[in-house]
């Protein structure tokens, strides 16, 4: 009986471990994944009946083309920089999009932090379950708000400008105008989005799971406590 429970408790520790490095590689893979995100030049990419500009790869804060041009007798082509400033016009879904991905990139990082401390009290086996609890409470609701912030920025901009009717324009000293677009590309920027969202969501099962672990075994240390006192030395 006494081996039945000790290897029970060994099982039941192994599958907390489990539970505890999954959800800090989640939120580890999640945020790599927004940083990706947010410097991706995939979130547009729109096609034009041009001779010297086709595609334009549209991110959140540069535009990409290939220039095309003859020099020496010799067809050249570069990638040319655009930064998105205050000559472009700035729709308002793609300045939310800006938004909402910073703030997911920004705040990301602090979940890692809080999830790392949560395993170096476990690593360290101290008594401290609180202040774990108090750690991954906070990752919990930073991944919800980041997941909130990706999945609304990814779904907007995928829903405006492939079915919609953005406003988003160049400046007038563009290359090509943008009466001249003939097609809108789906990217790999909405799917990147759900497997971000996603990586966040499973996090927070896993970070959720943990705390209800640790406030069990809270209370199992709190009853074995009494029983100690009630029984004496």
């Amino acid at each position: 009986m006494d081996c039945y429970t000790l290897n029970t408790k060994r099982f039941a520790g192994v599958k907390e471990w489990i539970f505890r490095v999954t959800g800090f590689l989640c939120s580890l893979l999640s945020s790599g994944f927004g940083i990706i995100l947010a410097n991706s030049k995939y979130w547009r990419l729109w096609e034009f009946d041009n001779d010297v500009v086709q595609l334009v790869y549209i991110g959140l804060w540069e535009a990409y083309y290939h220039w095309e041009f003859i020099f020496s007798d010799t067809e050249t082509i570069i990638l040319v920089h655009s930064p998105i400033n205050s000559t472009w016009t700035i729709s308002p879904e793609f300045q939310y999009a800006r938004n909402l991905i910073l703030l997911a990139m920004l705040i990301k990082p602090v979940v890692v932090i809080f999830s790392s401390a949560a395993l170096r009290v476990s690593i360290l086996k101290a008594s401290i379950s609180e202040i774990q609890i108090v750690c991954y409470k906070c990752s919990v609701l930073i991944l919800i708000l980041s997941s909130l912030c990706t999945i609304i920025s990814v779904t907007w901009n995928h829903v405006v400008d492939l079915y919609g009717n953005t406003t988003l324009d160049f400046p007038p000293n563009f290359p090509v105008k943008k009466d001249a677009l003939i097609k809108k590309h789906s990217t790999h920027v909405f799917p990147m989005g759900l497997i971000t969202t996603t990586l966040s969501l499973f996090g927070v099962i896993m970070f959720l799971y943990e705390i209800r672990s640790l406030k069990v075994q809270r209370k199992l240390n709190a009853q074995h406590a009494s029983k100690k006192v009630m029984n004496g030395p």
